[in-house]
């Protein structure tokens, strides 16, 4: 039977996007997920609390990442720099999911309540930052605008990437980021 195959987890998050750009989000119920996916709702529950977790399951994945970079920066790295080098080594985890992840951003701009959490998840990675950076002896408001300030180039710098048609590199792209970011700071 279908539902004793492996990677259901990928299965039914492969099978909630395609409903959620066919159907859209709000008409697409966890039966029709599972029923897609070839699982049982109770399958589905197993691996999210609900059929936005579908979009957002990684979120504590990529926060630990950032954070373990920033804690990782050497310690005569400005803050800017530690977050610069976190942020830009998120992109090869990102380059292998490109079209899943263009997928995932068509299905949240379409919903009101997607955006909403996707901006607390923002929040979210911006505040684990800002703490990293206060654990490494850097003081407020540097910290805050440090880690604030590195979220929003991620934020642009994913949106410019997975809006290019061609093959772009996405650690390119946030470092040319902020590049520009510094040459704006630098009044250039």
């Amino acid at each position: 039977m279908g539902r004793w195959e492996p990677n259901a987890r990928g299965r039914l998050e492969q099978a909630a996007i395609e409903l959620y750009i066919e159907r859209g989000y709000e008409q697409t119920t966890v039966a029709e997920i599972a029923k897609r996916a070839g699982l049982t709702e109770r399958t589905f529950f197993r691996h999210f609390a609900d059929k936005r977790e579908v979009l957002f399951w990684g979120s504590g994945t990529l926060r630990d990442h950032l954070v373990n970079a920033v804690a990782a920066a050497p310690d005569s790295a400005a803050p800017i720099d530690a977050i610069a080098g976190a942020v830009e080594s998120v992109g090869a985890v990102f380059q292998e999911r490109r079209e899943s992840a263009r997928q995932r951003q068509t299905v949240i701009a379409a919903n009101a309540e997607l955006r909403e959490r996707e901006l607390i998840k923002l929040a979210s990675l911006s505040a684990a930052l800002a703490d990293t950076l206060r654990r490494r002896g850097v003081a407020d408001p540097a910290a805050s605008l440090a880690a604030e300030t590195g979220i929003a180039v991620f934020k642009i710098a994913f949106e410019q990437w997975i809006s290019d048609p061609g093959e772009p590199d996405m650690s390119q792209i946030v470092r040319e980021s902020f590049d520009e970011l510094k040459a704006v700071t630098a009044g250039r």
